[in-house]
């Protein structure tokens, strides 16, 4: 096999109190390392990280509503359901204190599951994501749109219509990707699945609701945290692995993360935006192979 070729994975279904979560566990050595997603995307956008950690033990997994995961949730999100998620999975898979990856709102939720269980984690990394305020976090103009409860009527109407909503999704891509289209990048493969559907799966729409709409009473949640001096007292090793050119969750954003922890290291991962661990997956390899 060719070490850009993703591996065969082992597939579970693991159950919680809203669905089954599908998981893909990747058997090697070392403690287990498992990855978590944002949105309005999935699991799909480690596919070129996997193979640069081949011969460690791997995990990563869809949130419910998201990628394979089960679509019978009754939304809106219940407090601590996305952390619920993740500690399902660390149990049924049996995984003794894993490092936790967290990618955009991925981030918060391995934070506060760290803040829960902290004898239970081995460390963090932190890619492109936040935890509460900071001077220069911004959100792309469509998740704000999304998040803004006064413009719910504004926004159904957005997502009924195929046309407005992909020259959203244009736009918003463009942003987050700076330079030519990619076809066969991260918004064909993990996130137009997440508005269109596909042939085995329905989209992601009402997830992707009732997770945006609970961003900014989440920031105010994180807010209180942070005040608490509860992750000054997180005594875990945490990677704080950011691209660079990410124009939202920018450089200011990971030198904030950077001050909440005890034990943080900052590592910038020049020529990548909000994926680096798809722009480059070798440099954010080497960030996790640090922990």
């Amino acid at each position: 096999m060719k070490k850009s070729e993703l591996p065969t994975a082992i597939e579970h279904q693991v159950m919680t109190i809203k669905g089954f979560v599908h998981v893909n566990e990747y058997p090697g050595d070392g403690p287990a390392v498992v990855m978590t997603h944002g949105f309005p995307d999935d699991s799909r956008i480690y596919n070129r990280l996997v193979p640069e950690l081949a011969s460690r033990h791997l995990v990563t997994f869809d949130f419910l509503g998201h990628g394979r995961s089960g679509r019978d949730a009754v939304w809106p999100l219940a407090s601590g359901q996305r952390e619920g998620e993740l500690a399902a999975v660390v149990d049924a898979l049996g995984l003794e204190k894993p490092i936790l990856v967290g990618h955009d709102i991925g981030g918060p939720v391995a934070i506060r599951y760290a803040l829960a269980h902290p004898d239970r984690v081995g460390g963090m990394v932190l890619l492109n994501t936040f935890f509460g305020d900071s001077p220069t976090l911004e959100f792309p103009e469509f998740i704000r749109f999304l998040a803004d409860a006064h413009l719910s009527r504004l926004v159904d109407e957005v997502l009924a219509d195929p046309d407005i909503l992909g020259w959203m999704l244009s736009y918003t891509d463009r942003m987050l990707n700076p330079g030519p289209p990619d076809p066969d990048g991260i918004g064909a493969l993990a996130i137009l699945p997440q508005f269109y559907g596909d042939q085995n799966q329905a989209s992601s729409i009402p997830a992707i609701r009732a997770w945006t709409a609970d961003l900014f009473p989440g920031i105010l949640e994180q807010n209180t945290q942070v005040a608490s001096g509860r992750l000054s007292q997180l005594d875990v090793p945490v990677t704080i692995a950011f691209g660079e050119h990410d124009p939202y969750l920018n450089g200011g954003v990971a030198q904030h993360l950077h001050s909440l922890f005890p034990m943080a290291l900052v590592r910038g991962v020049p020529d990548a935006a909000h994926w680096p661990q798809w722009d480059q997956p070798a440099a954010t390899a080497a960030a996790i192979a640090e922990i």
